[in-house]
């Protein structure tokens, strides 16, 4: 990515965020649900490495992700 380019268009994000909590949406309100979404990704990854090594695999498939899914979104749940 070039320097000085957003990674998102952060207006657009505070809209959609705005739309489906039906509140005010500070300002960082943004950065923050990108970290988090950043860190969900991350456990998921960890979770569906540790399924495929559980199953003997050496690469994670798309079937090891979708089992570890519902254990990473628990712990996000708010």
């Amino acid at each position: 990515m070039a320097p000085g380019k957003k990674s998102y268009p952060r207006a657009t994000l505070r809209k959609i965020l705005r739309a489906h909590s039906r509140k005010k949406v500070g300002k960082g309100v943004d950065s923050l649900v990108y970290l988090d979404y950043v860190l969900f990704i991350e456990e998921l990854m960890q979770n569906a490495t540790r399924k495929a090594r559980v199953d003997g695999e050496k690469t994670i498939a798309a079937k090891d992700i979708r089992k570890a899914t519902m254990t990473s979104l628990r712990r996000f749940k708010g």
